[in-house]
């Protein structure tokens, strides 16, 4: 991690990249993964083999949701269905959101330094995954 802990760096992306792909292989969900650093743009992406074209735009979308909301993906989705607060936030920043789970942002003292992104499985599925990889981090 960066010396001023500003954002995450290619090693820092790399190692969360392993274990996500580590979890995905013991859950046997082939997926895509993305990590993305604190510019919000991509660092670091996977698309394991026999997972879905679709999953790729998913995964980095996650990780972007993550990161502009300082917020999980999963924790948003509560809160974006009808009548609740942030009904139709899906629908915000030209579609990019994406408000189920998979996405997790990264942080360092209190700040949003980043964020992985996991699309392919279940819900509950990508959420595994997505851990896995941030639990790398801290």
């Amino acid at each position: 991690m960066s010396s001023l802990n500003s954002t995450i760096l290619l090693s820092d992306a790399q190692q969360m990249m392993e274990r996500s792909i580590a979890a995905a292989r013991t859950l046997n969900v082939a997926c895509s993964i993305a990590v993305i650093d604190s510019s919000g743009h991509l660092l670091s992406f996977v698309r394991q083999d026999g997972a879905m074209a679709g999953s790729a735009e998913l995964a980095i979308n996650k990780a972007f949701t993550a990161h502009i909301f300082n917020n999980r993906t999963d924790w948003l989705n509560a809160l974006a269905q009808p009548g609740a607060e942030l009904y139709g936030i899906q629908h915000s920043h030209g579609g990019r959101i994406v408000v189920f789970g998979g996405g997790i942002p990264i942080r360092s003292k209190g700040r949003t330094i980043g964020a992985i992104g996991v699309s392919g499985g279940t819900a509950a599925e990508d959420i595994a995954i997505a851990e896995a990889g941030s639990a790398s981090f801290s």
